[in-house]
């Protein structure tokens, strides 16, 4: 059997997958970044065991097609998400590290 510990940390790796592959490939602009995120949060804090999530976007990487917009891409996330199972909790993130969109538990 699991321990609420293992629980914890399940929960906030498979919400961190999820968001990473539901999300990439939206369409997006510097002007929507914002709303998109708050988004992003909203649908997430939804789920069980959710007690915190912040989701920021790297701006920088936004470069507009020639019809105003970019789309969403692993690089732009920076996230971190805080689970709690029982009495344990996982503080997880999702942030591009060395070419690869890394998620690791943060505590």
């Amino acid at each position: 059997m699991a321990t609420d510990r293992e629980n914890a940390v399940f929960e906030a790796a498979i919400k961190l997958g999820a968001l990473y592959h539901q999300f990439v490939g939206t369409p997006i602009s510097r002007s929507t970044a914002e709303t998109v995120e708050a988004a992003i949060e909203s649908a997430v804090a939804l789920q069980p065991y959710v007690t915190f999530i912040k989701v920021r976007l790297d701006k920088s990487l936004m470069n507009e097609n020639p019809f105003g917009y970019s789309e969403l891409c692993g690089a732009m996330y920076d996230v971190v998400i805080e689970t709690t199972y029982g009495k344990a909790t996982c503080m997880a993130g999702l942030k591009f590290e060395n070419g690869y969109p890394l998620m690791k538990i943060i505590e």
